[in-house]
């Protein structure tokens, strides 16, 4: 049985620690694209005008005045739903920003396949793959709220850019007050010898439902929560493979180019054991986000049945 945990949005989340920050981080400036209430930063955007621009459904303009914003010394936080903000500036992405290095945080909600009924043109699936192959962006997926504020805090005073992937959705807090949210550091919410499971984003909370059946089983299966995926904690993923000796994936997106394929590829440089890969293997259908997930194999459920497969090729 899932564990019930209270549930909040983080792109809530997200626009209302940016808030808070407008003090502490006076160069901070936001660029919204169209769907400020969508993404929450009209919230800063009646608070701060002056540091505000909307820039309409332009995202290729968007990007490209945000490098220059960050040349001339501001830190710009760029935000719009995960496929507008990925795909079509993606050239301007990797030239003006990625190659430069430049300090533009790039946070996008509305990603993966819970946008549900906005249908199959809004579900953001390949996201992380274009992302993690722009070498200098730093690449971040959180859990929850809680890990979603101190993410928020940490890129704003991180130098260089950054790319943050967040739901529309609500999803389960699995953290608590004590939780420290570094970045490149693994978070390992269970330990366990059998089998890893190595999860993020809106897959972290099935995971550990999921640990939570496997141990009525008599199976000990660890989860890891890999919230950075560049740069990685590749010390955490060698070190889940060699102690359990299997390795499950569990994510929202695609299932080449993220999660999976940035454990795989550690883990065949490393550590090669058995991995089984719980994601998404093509476009869904527009419905509700709980039905698409369960459709998809996203739950609890799907991550147990590929633990129990992934065993079977264990030594």
């Amino acid at each position: 049985m899932a564990t019930q945990r209270a549930s909040a949005a983080t792109r809530e989340t997200y626009g209302r620690t940016l808030l808070t920050m407008a003090d502490d981080h006076p160069d901070i400036v936001v660029l919204g694209g169209d769907l400020n209430v969508s993404t929450f930063v009209h919230l800063w955007r009646d608070q701060y005008p002056e540091r505000f621009f909307d820039f309409g459904p332009a995202e290729q303009n968007i990007v490209g005045v945000a490098a220059g914003l960050a040349a001339a010394g501001k830190v710009p936080f760029v935000s719009t739903f995960s496929v507008f903000g990925t795909g079509r500036p993606y050239d301007q992405l990797r030239v003006l920003v990625s190659q430069p290095s430049l300090n533009v945080k790039l946070v996008c909600t509305h990603a993966g396949i819970l946008t549900g009924e906005d249908g199959m043109s809004a579900h953001g699936i390949e996201d992380l793959s274009l992302m993690c192959a722009l070498p200098s962006f730093t690449v971040i997926t959180p859990s929850d709220a809680p890990e979603t504020e101190q993410a928020v805090r940490a890129v704003a005073s991180t130098q260089g850019p950054v790319y943050v992937r967040l739901p529309r959705a609500a999803t389960q807090i699995v953290h608590d007050n004590g939780y420290q949210f570094e970045i490149g550091a693994a978070d390992v919410m269970k330990s366990g010898g059998d089998v890893s499971i190595i999860a993020m984003g809106s897959l972290v909370a099935p995971a550990l439902d999921a640990a939570d059946s496997l141990a009525g089983q008599g199976i000990d299966a660890r989860v890891v929560n890999l919230h950075t995926l560049a740069p990685a904690d590749e010390a955490a993923i060698i070190t889940a493979a060699q102690e359990t000796g299997a390795v499950v994936t569990a994510e929202e997106h695609y299932v080449h180019g993220g999660l999976g394929s940035v454990v795989a590829g550690v883990l065949a440089r490393n550590c090669p054991v058995p991995v089984e890969m719980v994601a998404l293997h093509g476009y869904t259908s527009s419905g509700p986000a709980n039905e698409l997930m369960e459709k998809n194999g996203l739950t609890a459920a799907g991550v147990e049945a590929a633990v129990h497969r992934v065993l079977k090729r264990k030594r």
